[in-house]
C-alpha cells in the first residue's frame, strides 16, 4: 500500500474529511501547536479536515473558526464555526475578529494551495503568494506568543518569505509531514511565538531602571514590554543595547560610555 493510499484510507476509516488531517496531526506533534481552550483560525479551511483536527485538539473550551471561499459543510462539533468569504477582504476580517474576540487567536493555520498549472515556477510563486496572504492576516490576529502555520511549495521565493516570518516570530521551522505525498514539494513554515515587542535586537535606548527582578537583573519597561538588564540597580539612568527579543520579554546590556 502506498503512503497516499494509507492516509486516504485512514481518513475514510476515521471520518476525517481529507487525508491532509494527518499532516496537521503530525505538525502539531512536532511543533506543539494546540492546547486545551485555544482559539484557532483556519484559513482556506474547506473541506474541513484541519477544522476537525484542531477542534479535537483544543477541546470543548476552545474555538476553531474556518474561512474559505467555498462552502464548508457543517461539522457536528460545537466548537467549530465557519465564515464564507475572502480572508483578505475587510468585511471577512471584521467577522473573524468578532468571532475570536479582543484577545485574538492563539494559532493561525493555512493549508491553502493554488490551482495547479503544471508549470512548477508558476505554481511555486502562487503558493508563496497565498502563504504571504495568510501571514499578513495572521499578523492582524495573533497577539504576542501566538503561532502560525502555512503551506508553501519549495523554491526560489521561499527564502524571502521565511525571512519575513522570522522577523515576526521567536523562531521558524520548515516541516515536511510524513503524510505529504512523496511526489510533492510542499512543506510547512511554522512560526512559533509571535513577537509584538516595540524593540528589536541591536536597538539602543536611554532608560531608567524600574525595578530589580528575583534573579537580580534590572527591569526596564518600554511601552509595557519588559527588558531584563544585568548589573544595574533601581533608579539607574543608563543607555542599553537590546541583545535578545522574545515574545513577552527580552534582554539588554548596558552600553559602556
Amino acid at each position: 500500500m502506498t503512503r497516499k493510499d494509507h492516509y486516504y484510507n485512514k481518513a475514510k476509516q476515521e471520518d476525517y474529511r481529507a487525508r491532509s488531517a494527518y499532516k496537521l496531526k503530525q505538525l502539531d506533534a512536532e511543533a506543539g501547536l494546540f492546547g486545551p481552550g485555544n482559539t484557532v483560525v483556519d484559513l482556506g479551511a474547506a473541506p474541513g479536515g484541519w477544522l476537525q483536527v484542531a477542534a479535537e485538539a483544543v477541546g470543548d473550551r476552545g474555538t476553531v473558526v474556518g474561512v474559505d471561499f467555498q462552502r464548508i459543510r457543517d461539522l457536528e462539533m460545537d466548537n467549530v464555526e465557519t465564515i464564507r468569504g475572502d480572508m483578505t477582504d475587510e468585511e471577512t476580517k471584521a467577522k473573524l475578529r468578532e468571532r475570536i474576540g479582543d484577545d485574538g487567536a492563539d494559532v493561525v493555520i493555512s493549508d491553502m494551495a493554488p490551482n495547479m498549472t503544471g508549470e512548477y515556477s508558476l505554481d511555486h510563486a502562487r503558493s508563496v503568494h497565498l502563504a504571504r496572504q495568510a501571514f499578513e492576516v495572521a499578523l492582524e490576529l495573533l497577539p504576542a506568543g501566538g503561532d502560525f502555520v502555512a503551506k508553501v511549495f519549495d523554491g526560489q521565493d521561499l527564502a524571502d518569505l521565511r525571512a519575513d516570518v522570522e522577523r515576526e516570530f521567536e523562531y521558524v521551522r520548515s516541516i515536511r509531514p510524513d503524510a505529504s505525498r512523496d511526489s510533492s514539494s510542499e512543506l510547512y513554515l511554522v512560526g512559533k511565538h509571535r513577537i509584538t515587542a516595540p524593540v528589536r535586537e541591536g536597538d539602543e535606548l536611554d532608560v531608567v531602571v524600574d525595578d530589580v527582578g528575583s534573579e537580580g537583573d534590572g527591569v526596564v519597561k518600554v511601552d509595557g514590554y519588559t527588558l531584563f538588564v544585568p548589573g544595574v540597580e533601581t533608579g539607574d539612568a543608563v543607555r542599553i543595547r537590546v541583545t535578545d527579543v522574545k515574545a513577552k520579554f527580552g534582554f539588554a546590556e548596558v552600553v559602556e560610555e
